[in-house]
């Protein structure tokens, strides 16, 4: 039976709300000089921290492994806000005191923990049961010396949401395979439909897509090497993947296509509400954002396509702490929690895609549809996407910074009318004071 469901949980540090730091300290923190767990009477306690909407508390997995474990108890404590939660995790971790016996780790995070805190961190490269996750996901987390610092939970491959009455107002297809074929392979074509789009379309003022920012992250999350090389060098200003990516996103920029509304930013849900752009390049985790704020009235109107070139935005894991008491325990939970079956089921209930391989062709995924996006196969759409990555992911220390600077950089071009050269320019001056 072929499953529907609309999407309403935010999953993603961008789109979750803000806590206060005395408040993740409290959450992050744990017993001065421990991580909280233990044993005692029989029982044993795991703790865990983890941000936004990772969904393994949210999807009652949880309640269901300490039924299956009854000497388990598993006090997990969320921190809405990642940057706040990895602000304290730092802390945490220099203070030697105040860690859980598992903490979630942010993407955009595991290449500076991975350089700077893997003796941390329990290797989890031999972790029984763990041999399904898709390839460049666990090269994520893999040090140079083989080591592993965590396992998958989610991730985020990408398509093209769009607005099929604007498509047809433009004279565009709206089928999303005919609309998937329109830049089927080169993210040029796609700036090229929203040429004809812009040409064409006389219903008011509707942009072609969101803001060029989209479109540049798309394009550098699909290649193995993007800010950074492998021996940690930045190589961003001769990469051809930045390089190609940024005089796509500029020219989009200029050439008026973009609504200047960047992803999560001030403006941005507004302008789902009140439909002021066609489409958004859209990870699977944002999809239950995008129906949240466009709301009811605009159900139905949403579609999904198959991007020009398979990429990913986003993704977490779990880590186990080496100075935990419990972390034989806690690696036990950590394997159960990532295993195919969960992520299915999480994906089935919040939106959240797999990391694992296998997971894929689950029933969960494989048949799932998304109401508020017009039916659209989003199980196959986006394992789609996941499958058509390369098999490594090269990650850089600074990753997440870098990529803020290109966004706001495109947003100079978009808002203050600065020239490519000029707004790259100031994305050079900013990186190499952020970097050092």
């Amino acid at each position: 039976m072929k499953k529907t469901r609309k999407l309403m949980r935010t999953r993603g540090a961008a789109v979750v709300s803000v806590v206060t730091a005395l408040g993740l300290l409290t959450a992050c923190g744990g017993e001065s000089g421990g991580t909280g767990g233990g044993t005692k009477d029989g029982k044993t306690t795991i703790t865990m921290g983890l941000f936004g909407v990772m969904g393994i508390k949210e999807s009652g997995i949880l309640d269901e492994y300490q039924k299956q474990h009854p000497n388990v108890i598993i006090k997990a404590d969320i921190a809405g806000d990642e940057q706040t939660y990895y602000t304290a995790l730092q802390t945490h971790m220099t203070a030697n005191s105040g860690l859980k016996d598992i903490q979630g780790i942010e993407i955009g995070r595991a290449k500076e923990l991975l350089d700077t805190r893997a003796d941390r961190f329990v290797d989890l490269s031999k972790l029984p049961g763990t041999d399904h996750f898709l390839p460049w996901k666990q090269s994520q987390v893999t040090g140079k010396d083989g080591k592993v610092i965590g396992v998958g939970t989610d991730t985020g491959p990408l398509a093209v949401c769009y607005r099929k009455d604007y498509f047809e107002q433009a004279g565009l297809p709206t089928d999303r395979e005919a609309v998937a074929e329109l830049w089927a392979g080169d993210w040029k074509k796609y700036v090229e439909v929203g040429k004809q789009f812009k040409a064409g379309y006389k219903g008011g003022k509707v942009a072609y897509m969101d803001a060029s920012s989209g479109l540049f992250n798309a394009m550098i999350y699909g290649d193995s090497q993007q800010f950074y090389d492998k021996s940690g060098e930045l190589i961003y200003q001769d990469n051809p993947t930045i390089t190609g990516a940024w005089d796509l996103a500029s020219e989009a920029a200029a050439s008026g296509l973009s609504a200047k509304l960047r992803q999560f930013q001030a403006g941005w849900d507004p302008g789902l509400a009140n439909g002021t752009f066609a489409t958004a390049v859209c990870p699977a985790w944002m999809l239950a954002h995008i129906s949240e704020k466009a709301g009811p009235k605009n159900s139905g109107k949403w579609d999904v396509a198959k991007a020009p070139k398979g990429a990913s935005w986003g993704g977490s894991f779990l880590g186990v702490m080496e100075k935990s008491p419990v972390k034989e325990e806690a690696k036990k939970l950590v394997a159960w929690l990532t295993a195919p079956e969960q992520q299915a089921r999480i994906f089935e209930s919040l939106g959240n895609f797999p990391s694992s391989q296998e997971a894929l062709t689950a029933p969960e995924v494989v048949n799932m549809k998304s109401e508020y996006f017009s039916g659209a196969p989003i199980g196959q759409i986006f394992a789609a996407a996941a499958e058509d990555m390369p098999k490594e992911q090269v990650l850089g220390p600074k990753d997440g910074t870098i990529k803020d600077i290109f966004s706001q950089a495109l947003s100079l071009i978009e808002s203050s009318g600065k020239s490519a050269d000029e707004a790259w320019q100031t994305a050079g001056e900013r990186i190499d004071k952020a970097v050092g």
